[in-house]
């Protein structure tokens, strides 16, 4: 994880020691508006800092970055005007606006190392996360670093000037940050260095270095337990599976809260096997569970008034002689019984035993997320997620990832696609046998594990998980460590409201 050391200053933006002065523009009708921030920045153009910027081409739009040298009028030698686009009727930008800019900023900013922004008297919280995610970087298997973002970034105090609550917006919002950053990293990180030991001992290790309690089953046992669906999914492969529980007790807690998330180190389909095409991508079939495992170890750092508890099956679906089959029943964790009609959803299997361990616990909620169906993309897109569950948990936790920008959409459980996981053989299938509503469909499978009291959701992060095009705000290419904040966020309005 390569991220910037970040810290407030109230020295003006014109005098500070730095490489460049980040503001931002807005899109005004066919012009261009200057946000809060820059106004001593225009004085040093003479008031003609717009001027400038339009006869650049500059437009304010969402992701346009346009540099300016300063030629002496102000310490830094460049200014870097980052688009917002349109403010609201309010005259206002949202902070996902901010933290966008922030982001194509830090990317933009190659080979600068200090840097003084003034996106910070906008939306501190969202400067930051932006700044930090924007100059993520991952290089370690380049054999020469070519790394060259931002080193350090000087945050402009808001006009009341820096006060402790502003000290601790910076402190979460880095923290929120580098857990996003801590997820990238696992998600980036090749399957042939990141598979089911491997992962489990990364996880333990972060959840050991911050206090949790950790526990690892192996595959003796997992056998021992009755993990049928972890067992059956990675019996194909040489890398046997683990489960991975990951324990954070804050100080009075005012909830009990399951995490569960899907850690398939690498997705072949199994005998089911995908088309070769963009399987490389099937790395990040991970990203629920690294999203998890860098949740509860930020519910510690940021001490949340909260019991956290992670569950996270890792297996990794490949064909052999030993794989699965289309056909085969298995008995997951519990004793309910699935007959195995396609190998490639095999995520809902790992995850219905995982599901079951955790509610052994009496959890208040149960989160899961995974990048559980290509339906989910067919459905919503790249970048937003699908969000099933019961009612009121599903409307909290859509609500809140739209809160924080991540995105995501209510979707509902019909009830007469149950009748289509029927099976034959056993309690129910892991496919219905068609197409139609294939993310509903796995949604409502999660359903069976769950007790009917127990308020759960499911995030399906299929697509906004990985990012295979080009870099936009605050999202570079390869995973994104999508949904942390939204899961941060929703630890938060747990720990306020209970």
């Amino acid at each position: 994880m390569i991220v910037p050391k970040l810290a407030m200053t109230s020295t003006g933006v014109t005098e500070v020691a730095a490489e460049a002065v980040v503001i931002g523009i807005t899109q005004d009708g066919d012009s261009v508006g200057l946000a809060p921030g820059a106004e001593a920045v225009d004085a040093a153009f003479g008031g003609e800092l717009l001027a400038v910027l339009r006869t650049l081409g500059a437009t304010g739009k969402p992701d346009e970055v346009v540099k300016v040298p300063t030629l002496g009028r102000l310490s830094a030698g460049m200014v870097v005007a980052a688009g917002l686009g349109k403010p609201g009727a309010d005259g206002t930008v949202s902070a996902e606006q901010v933290r966008r800019a922030a982001g194509a900023a830090a990317r933009g900013l190659t080979g600068v190392g200090r840097v003084v922004t003034t996106l910070s008297t906008v939306d501190l919280q969202a400067a930051v996360e932006g700044t930090v995610l924007g100059a993520y970087t991952f290089d370690s298997y380049k054999s020469e670093s070519k790394n060259g973002t931002v080193s350090r970034v000087e945050l402009a105090s808001p006009a009341d000037g820096t006060t402790k609550q502003h000290r601790a917006t910076l402190k979460a919002a880095t923290a929120i940050a580098e857990a996003v950053a801590t997820a990238r990293d696992l998600i980036n990180t090749p399957p042939n260095d990141l598979y089911p030991a491997s992962f489990a001992e990364r996880a333990a290790g972060l959840g050991r270095a911050a206090g949790l309690e950790v526990e690892v089953l192996d595959e003796k046992a997992l056998r021992k337990a009755g993990y049928g669906g972890i067992l059956g999914v990675g019996v194909g492969s040489s890398r046997p599976p683990r489960l991975v529980r990951m324990r954070y007790r804050g100080p009075r807690p005012r909830a009990k809260v399951a995490l569960v998330g899907k850690g398939i180190t690498f997705d072949t389909g199994g005998i089911s096997i995908k088309p070769a095409t963009h399987m490389e991508e099937m790395t990040s079939d991970m990203s629920g569970a690294a999203a998890v495992v860098a949740t509860v170890v930020l519910a510690a750092r940021l001490k949340y008034p909260l019991e956290v508890v992670a569950t996270v099956p890792m297996a990794e679906n490949m064909p052999s002689g030993a794989a699965y089959r289309p056909g085969d029943v298995l008995t997951m964790y519990g004793g309910k019984t699935v007959e195995v009609l396609n190998t490639d959803a095999e995520g809902r299997l790992i995850l219905a035993d995982a599901i079951v361990r955790a509610t052994e616990d009496d959890p208040d909620y149960l989160v899961e997320t995974s990048t559980l169906t290509g339906a989910q993309i067919i459905s919503l897109g790249r970048r937003t997620a699908g969000i099933m569950g019961s009612d009121d948990l599903r409307d909290r936790v859509a609500a809140v990832a739209k809160a924080t920008g991540e995105g995501g959409w209510p979707m509902p459980l019909p009830e007469e696609l149950r009748g289509d996981l029927d099976s034959k053989l056993a309690d129910l299938a892991n496919v219905t046998g068609h197409r139609w509503g294939s993310m509903l469909a796995a949604g409502i499978f999660l359903k069976e594990f769950v007790p009917e009291d127990l308020p759960w959701a499911h995030i399906d992060i299929a697509g906004p998980a990985y990012n295979n095009g080009s870099p936009w705000g605050y999202t570079g290419k390869g995973g994104t460590g999508v949904p942390v904040r939204t899961l941060a966020a929703l630890l938060a309005d747990f720990a306020e409201n209970g």
